[in-house]
């Protein structure tokens, strides 16, 4: 079946009353979130594992994928109108966003985002459609060598790309990789690390690790920053509509930054940041008038805004595709899949194709979705920042420990809560990322059976690894992606020496 065929499939999947029922709770969740400063869309998704696990799998992730791209979209109205970018992949929105905003051209500026948003995430989305398959097809032929592989450059990329230095990023991948450990040996059937507690028997529940670190972990690091002073908001003046003269300047930028956001996103080791600064970079070369940048120019808005969503979009390539994240939210994602017993990966497009192509089709309806609730309900999302923020992370806590006792209702389960959080809060406190070691504690397990495996078919042969081409090239890979921030630091060092 071709994928215009599977894609259609999906859509009918994607289009039923329920699924319909939870791709706007997705994306209107998703939108409030990126709007209030502070809450990431991977909180949220965090948050809502624990009251998900018993709902149907295909209607939670697609909830959950609206969730991520309504925060990407809702964070550019922090960003324009308090310069407050609520997500890392939206600095460059606010740069020029808040100048428009200040100029009294907060509609236009809250405008080009959506209409860019949603352009460039369609065009992501066919993308997905047409690069995925051919990623699955690919990943078929993998043998446990391949997969170890695999998995040994997601830690690498992912340990590299988070946080502000590579051993900061492998120290908590380590972590996650140590929890991982903990319980019954699949293999041998032996326990391990379960100190005599039978509930560690089943393992860490990825659910409570990922709401103790980004849920309270997130919670007690804002509020011990916060310092009562509220932003000062600055209210949308004038029509929101765009001028002749804005969508001209603006769709040249929307091409753009799909060009440059969805294959950089699509990579192993993508994201949404690099691009965004890129098409910011790109759009400052090329604009006509070069003079207005730092002043408000929308083709620093326009560029940026595809770009984020088309890496946004991107990031679910090598998730769907080859089961590895690249975001902290896509992480989440991942753990949603754990939530229910699936792995994402070439098995899934097998065993589950009504839930994969549902889930893509989703991203068409939901980019739809989020573009009727955007423009029109501007009003309304600016209101929302005046929530007090000790009322919302109150909330969050008690949604958190709420959510945790529905999904395993154990006093030990609430002291791991506890003390993930407190974990959380000291990583956050000294800029460690957390979302390598959701990651360690997900693909860990995963790697060490792969691992094992291949060394049973080698008869205990080390160079099994290497002696194959696709796993020798992964590795190789995954030994640049280890050794390249460092070498690019140094550079960076010997040129500032040099000037």
């Amino acid at each position: 079946m071709d994928t215009l065929s599977l894609l259609l499939n999906g859509l009918a999947v994607a289009a039923t009353p329920s699924n319909l029922l939870f791709a706007g709770i997705g994306v209107l969740l998703g939108t409030l979130v990126g709007i209030l400063p502070g809450i990431s869309p991977s909180l949220t998704v965090a948050l809502l594992l624990p009251v998900t696990f018993q709902l149907d799998p295909t209607g939670s992730l697609i909830m959950f994928a609206g969730i991520y791209f309504g925060g990407m979209y809702g964070s550019s109205t922090t960003a324009i109108l308090l310069n407050t970018p609520g997500e890392a992949a939206s600095i460059a929105t606010a740069i020029e966003g808040h100048k428009m905003a200040r100029a009294g051209r907060g509609g236009p500026a809250l405008a080009t985002a959506a209409i860019g948003s949603f352009f460039a995430g369609t065009l992501a989305t066919i993308g997905l459609a047409l690069v995925a398959p051919w990623l699955v097809e690919l990943a078929v032929h993998f043998g446990p060598w391949d997969y170890f592989a695999l998995m040994m450059l997601a830690f690498v990329t992912v340990a590299a790309t988070f946080g502000t230095s590579v051993m900061r990023g492998l120290t908590s991948l380590v972590l996650g990789l140590t929890l991982g450990l903990v319980g019954i040996d699949k293999l041998t059937g032996q326990s391990r690390l379960d100190f005599s507690v039978p509930v560690l028997l089943d393992g860490i529940s990825i659910t409570t690790l990922a709401v103790g670190l980004f849920a309270v972990g997130e919670t007690l690091f804002v509020l011990s920053r916060f310092n009562g002073q509220a932003e000062k908001l600055i209210p949308v003046k004038g029509s929101l509509w765009m001028t002749r003269e804005d969508w001209s300047r603006s769709w040249k930028g929307w091409l753009r930054g799909f060009a440059i956001g969805f294959p950089i996103g699509a990579l192993p080791a993508g994201g949404a940041e690099v691009p965004t600064l890129l098409s910011y970079t790109v759009e400052r070369k090329l604009a006509r008038h070069p003079e207005e940048f730092g002043h408000g120019a929308i083709e620093g808005v326009a560029g940026p805004e595809a770009a984020n969503n088309a890496a946004a979009t991107g990031t679910l390539v090598p998730l769907l595709s080859l089961g590895l994240p690249t975001s902290a939210t896509a992480a989440m994602l991942l753990a949603g899949f754990q939530q229910y017993g699936l792995v994402p990966g070439p098995l899934l497009f097998t065993t589950n194709p009504e839930l994969v192509w549902g889930l893509i089709a989703s991203f068409l309806i939901g980019n739809a979705m989020l573009l009727l609730l955007n423009l029109p309900l501007v009003g309304l999302w600016v209101k929302l920042l005046a929530i007090p923020q000790h009322w919302l992370y109150a909330g969050i806590l008690l949604f958190a420990l709420l959510g945790t006792l529905a999904a395993n209702p154990s006093a030990v389960e609430l002291g791991m809560l506890l003390i993930f959080g407190l974990v959380g809060y000291a990583m956050r406190y000294w800029d460690y990322p957390v979302a390598p070691m959701i990651v360690g504690l997900i693909l860990g397990p995963m790697a060490e059976m792969q691992f094992r495996r291949a060394l049973q078919i080698s008869l205990g042969d080390p160079l099994v690894f290497f002696t194959n081409p696709g796993s020798a090239v992964l590795l190789l890979l995954a030994v640049v992606a280890l050794f390249a921030p460092l070498v690019f630091k140094g550079l960076r060092k010997f040129q500032g020496a040099d000037e």
